[in-house]
C-alpha cells in the first residue's frame, strides 16, 4: 500500500514546534536572529512572499540551508502555503541537527497580512 502525503505531513507535524501565526510572530518580533524559510517554489514567492522571508524550495533546502543557519541553534522559522511542506521541512532540519526549528502553520494569506 503506499503511503499517501497527509501521513507524512500527520507525523512531522507531530515532531515539530507547530506555532499558530500569533503565536510564531510573537516569537519572531522578541528575537533578533531570526530566519524565516518559505521553502514553496520559486514560481509561487516571485509572486508574494514575507518581507523578511528567504525562499529555499523544499526540494533544495538540505543542500541550501546551511547558506542562511550556519549554527544549528539558529532560530528558524518555516513556512509554505498551508503548512505541509514547512512541516516535512521543519522534521527534516530537525534530522539535520537544528535544535531550534518552527513551523508557521498557517494559510500564507494569512500570514502575508500579519508579516506584511
Amino acid at each position: 500500500m503506499i503511503k499517501p502525503v497527509s501521513e507524512f505531513i500527520t507525523e512531522a507535524k507531530s515532531q515539530c514546534n507547530c506555532l499558530t501565526l500569533t503565536e510564531a510572530k510573537a516569537l519572531y518580533d522578541k528575537s533578533d536572529n531570526a530566519v524565516i524559510i518559505d521553502v514553496r517554489e520559486p514560481g509561487e514567492a516571485s509572486e508574494s512572499k514575507l518581507n523578511d522571508s528567504i525562499n529555499v524550495p523544499r526540494g533544495l533546502l538540505e543542500m541550501k540551508i546551511t547558506d542562511f543557519c550556519p549554527e544549528p541553534d539558529n532560530m528558524i522559522f518555516v513556512h509554505c502555503g498551508s503548512g505541509g511542506r514547512a512541516s516535512m521541512s521543519a522534521a527534516r532540519l530537525q534530522e539535520m541537527g537544528y535544535t531550534n526549528v518552527h513551523v508557521i502553520d498557517a494559510k500564507f494569506d494569512d500570514m502575508k497580512e500579519l508579516f506584511g
